[in-house]
């Protein structure tokens, strides 16, 4: 891990766990699925992970793609879920949880807020100050970190250190030294993944395991050594 900088890699397979930590993340988002952003990931899965790398994993729990308005009984799938992941070591929680109108239900956030759906960011974040949460990942209410700049400096200037603010959303080596220089910001999270072509020799192309815009069938996203090397390399250079 670059010295004054914390990269989070979000992974959804032991191998991308492998990779991130071997190339110097300093804590993972685990979940699965992450063509729809993240879900929650198997306890298999989390165990698994745990035995290889040594570095904090914190556990995506989110019962679905889609929006962050749950109804009861996800409620009750979240809830089993957190008691799952914490009893099979995880090291912390990812989630987010809103009111039908994009305001924080405070309830069901513990740890961290799908912070960018939310109806007034400014006084989104002092209410996650005022209730004891960690920190808070941020595109900046944006397509991407780089387009939310400004509103993540902003959020930065008005944290005053009170909370983390962790840029993420499209973070590449070619933006990350600017995204770090104008924003304050001392964590930053990325996949840093490659195409990896699947090691199946027979393939149907008739058949497709899910709906017309899941991933190729025959082709993976794992988590790139030398992309996660190359991105501490320029946080440290940043300094």
């Amino acid at each position: 891990m670059a010295e004054g900088f914390l990269m989070e890699v979000c992974v959804d397979s032991v191998e991308s766990a492998i990779n991130a930590e071997r190339g110097g993340a300093g804590r993972l988002e685990l979940c699965s699925s992450l063509l729809e952003g993240g879900i929650t990931p198997s306890i298999g899965l989390l165990q698994v992970v745990k035995q290889y790398v040594r570095i904090p994993v914190y556990t995506m729990i989110r019962p679905r793609g889609g929006d962050f308005l749950y109804s009861d009984r996800e409620v009750e799938v979240m809830k089993k879920d957190i008691e799952l992941v914490r009893s099979h070591g995880a090291d912390g929680l990812v989630l987010g949880a809103l009111t039908e109108d994009g305001r924080v239900d405070a309830e069901l956030c513990m740890e961290l807020l799908a912070f960018d759906m939310v109806h007034d960011p400014m006084v989104t974040l002092e209410t996650l100050v005022s209730l004891g949460f960690e920190r808070v990942l941020t595109s900046g209410c944006d397509c991407s970190a780089l387009e939310g700049l400004p509103l993540i400096k902003r959020l930065v200037e008005q944290a005053k250190g009170r909370i983390t603010i962790m840029p993420g959303g499209g973070i590449t080596e070619r933006n990350l030294q600017r995204i770090l220089e104008s924003s304050g910001v001392l964590e930053f999270h990325c996949s840093a993944r490659s195409s990896k072509d699947s090691a199946m020799k027979f393939r149907n192309s008739c058949v497709n395991m899910g709906a017309s815009l899941t991933a190729p069938e025959y082709g993976l996203k794992v988590a790139d050594v030398s992309k996660v090397r190359s991105l501490n390399a320029i946080a440290k250079n940043t300094l």
